[in-house]
């Protein structure tokens, strides 16, 4: 197991790589506990969860709203939680940006901590300190900057993923390598195949290789102010994508990838040969590098990103693998690459 901190104006957050499941009682302080929780985790390993009450939540994008929100303040009022309670999200993403919404809110805040069971969660959204949900239909619009206290990272809960969620996880693992760490990319280049059958030394290495440039990037710039926004690389896209094909988070930020990487290549930055780099390792991946998406819907979502800034979006270019830049861009530019690529 390796540990590592991350240092935040809410508070440390130590993150532990390669823990178990089973171990999560000795982290959990001796309090009232309260565990959040989606259905699919439950069913396969309620088991190995410490005495706690348990709140079930449903899966997928559609309950990360604000009716979720209510229902668990409910719960937790019915639970007589108070300010003295423990809050764990084990889950996904989803179960662990919602926990840390809601435990950051309720009576102005309780402690809290993640179990993090998929490896998108275990790369990207457990770690950093954003909690927050859906609103209006556009993601992540309501939230808070709050690090848990913990967050476990159990490769032994990544067997009963499926596919498509190992994918999703993969692309964010792109991402981070493509941003900063070339050593990463080539590495992932040379064991893709690995990666995807879940070997285990290759995926620790892969998990502990992201948390690592996730957590220094976070502890140099917290609430995205700057350096974190590097973290957006093919996001902005992305996250448009997502929105108007409904296709999983991963894959659509595989595609904002290669935008990204098309735009930052006749920004006049990045080599073409390492344009294509990317394209291929998402290929080998089984990721995909293009959607058909509605070009009138996508510009909307992009108009409504969170990184606009007026009339200019913060976007994340390349310069070469390993080396992300944040420059304004106009939204008629990013107009005209939508209309180059739907």
């Amino acid at each position: 197991m390796k540990e590592l901190k991350i240092r935040g104006t809410s508070g440390d957050s130590t993150l532990y790589i390669g823990e178990s499941l089973q171990n999560l009682k000795d982290y959990i302080p001796p309090v009232k506990t309260v565990i959040i929780t989606d259905s699919n985790v439950k069913y396969h390993y309620h088991r190995d969860f410490p005495p706690a009450q348990i709140i079930e939540i449903g899966m997928g994008e559609k309950i990360k709203n604000l009716d979720t929100v209510r229902m668990l303040y409910e719960k937790m009022i019915e639970f007589e939680v108070d300010r003295s309670s423990f809050i764990v999200g084990i889950g996904g993403g989803i179960v662990c940006d919602i926990a840390g919404f809601v435990a950051s809110t309720y009576l102005r805040g309780l402690r809290f901590g993640f179990v993090s069971s998929t490896l998108l969660s275990q790369v990207d959204a457990s770690v950093g300190g954003k909690n927050g949900v859906n609103f209006g239909g556009y993601k992540n619009m309501v939230g808070v900057f709050n690090q848990p206290e913990f967050v476990i990272c159990d490769m032994g809960l990544l067997k009963t993923l499926p596919k498509k969620e190992v994918l999703c996880g993969l692309a964010e693992i792109v991402k981070h390598a493509a941003i900063g760490n070339a050593v990463l990319f080539s590495y992932l280049e040379t064991h893709y195949e690995k990666a995807l059958r879940l070997d285990h030394e290759v995926i620790e290495r892969l998990v502990w290789d992201s948390v690592l440039l996730k957590s220094t990037v976070v502890n140099r710039d917290e609430k995205e102010a700057g350096e974190r926004r590097k973290l957006n690389f093919g996001h902005t896209f992305g996250h448009a994508i997502e929105k108007t094909v409904g296709v999983p988070h991963g894959e659509a930020i595989s595609v904002g990838m290669v935008i990204a990487s098309a735009l930052s290549e006749k920004r006049g930055y990045l080599l073409s040969e390492d344009t294509k780099r990317i394209e291929s390792l998402l290929n080998r991946l089984g990721l995909p590098t293009r959607l058909q998406f509605n070009e009138k819907k996508a510009l909307e979502a992009l108009i409504r990103d969170k990184k606009r800034q007026n009339e200019d979006i913060h976007f994340v270019l390349l310069q070469s693998l390993g080396h992300a830049i944040v420059e304004k861009i106009p939204i008629k530019e990013l107009k005209t690459v939508i209309e180059e690529m739907s």
